[in-house]
């Protein structure tokens, strides 16, 4: 019990949106958003998905803090975990995991039954659920294209947290059913081919990139790290 309440706490220090505002790296969340609903102009954007190519990138991290800049902003704003092989949004918004998205898109039960409200104003969480034997065909599934429009009805931005690219083939599946993808390449960790092989995937797949973050980059002069967005 003891090592769950602490591997919850760890996963929740990640919430720095949340728990400091006034951060480095909550701006830069920020900016990111900025540019997100710049990218817009002529294309709406409900439905946002976050990868990388590799584990340990800060994909979860990403999907979770921009969730909340939106949330801040005033947007209606759910986010999905749809890593369905290794969850871990409700470790980091500590909430229950017995059902959840397997069980929506299984038609088990229904969106209002699974989302948990959070202390951040405007934002709700939707877990995997259970871990099913096929998770690409689930998200592949037409259910999932039914729940999308249901849940681009009720929110105004739907953030989802997918598996890396280069491990199964989810986050190419998900993305060309998103209005725009974002991949997320760790500093020191994801080596350019790897992120180049990545990106090809995800463009194959017909998803709109918007553009990656680089992740744990040190500034020059001092220990914080910043979060950059680009095409």
């Amino acid at each position: 019990m003891a090592a769950k309440k602490k591997q919850n706490n760890n996963h929740s220090r990640n919430l720095i949106a949340k728990l400091n505002p006034k951060a480095v790296a909550s701006e830069q969340y920020r900016t990111i958003r900025t540019n997100i609903q710049f990218s817009a102009v002529d294309h709406q954007i409900k439905t946002i998905l976050v990868t990388s190519s590799g584990a340990g990138e800060g994909k979860s991290t990403t999907a979770a803090n921009l969730a909340i800049v939106f949330a801040q902003q005033g947007k209606k704003t759910l986010l999905i975990d749809a890593d369905m092989r290794k969850p871990t949004v409700h470790y980091t918004f500590n909430v229950m995991n017995a059902k959840g998205l397997t069980n929506v898109l299984t038609r088990q039960a229904e969106l209002e039954d699974v989302r948990h409200e959070t202390d951040v104003k405007n934002l709700h969480v939707m877990s995997s659920g259970p871990i099913p034997p096929n998770p690409s065909e689930l998200l592949g599934s037409h259910g999932m294209n039914a729940f999308l429009e249901y849940a681009k009805e009720h929110y105004d931005m739907i953030v989802f947290d997918t598996p890396p690219v280069l491990a199964v083939t989810d986050a190419q599946i998900l993305a060309n059913q998103c209005d725009g993808s974002i991949l997320v390449v760790r500093s020191r960790v994801a080596d350019k081919e790897r992120a180049m092989k990545a990106k090809e995937l995800l463009t194959s797949a017909k998803a709109r990139i918007l553009g990656a973050v680089l992740n744990d980059k040190k500034m020059e002069g001092g220990d914080e790290y910043y979060y950059y967005y680009g095409n």
